[in-house]
């Protein structure tokens, strides 16, 4: 099996912004709606952001105007730029797929492997 492979979390002071990737490592990323959810331990897994594979986005109210979900096909990545970062956004981030295609593997309810966002001074 190919599976995405997540980056970019770390610890970052508030205000700062982050970067993180959900990448395939094949040609042939193909997906219906790709998102970013984040879970705090003790809670439930909350939706971040999605992007189509056409390129419309939605966010949750919390990170609307800091948060920005993008596409790169061409480099067979979704990311996440986040700014103006809060503690309140300290959680593990996880990129989703309802539907995705890597290279000859299909997969449904796809979820990557987390990383971890940590806002602290």
């Amino acid at each position: 099996q190919v599976h995405l492979v997540e980056s970019g979390g770390g610890l970052v002071q508030p205000g700062g912004s982050l970067r993180l990737s959900c990448a395939a490592p094949v040609s042939g990323f193909v997906f219906n709606t790709m998102d970013w959810y984040r879970q705090v331990p003790g809670k439930q897994r909350e939706l971040v952001a999605t992007i189509t594979f056409g390129g419309s986005t939605n966010y949750a109210n919390s990170v609307k105007g800091r948060f920005t979900i993008s596409k790169d096909t061409g480099k067979n990545t979704v990311y996440l730029q986040m700014n103006s970062l809060k503690p309140e956004d300290t959680a593990v981030y996880y990129c989703h797929a309802d539907w995705l295609r890597v290279g000859a593997y299909v997969y449904s309810d796809y979820w990557g492997q987390g990383t971890q966002v940590t806002v602290s001074s």
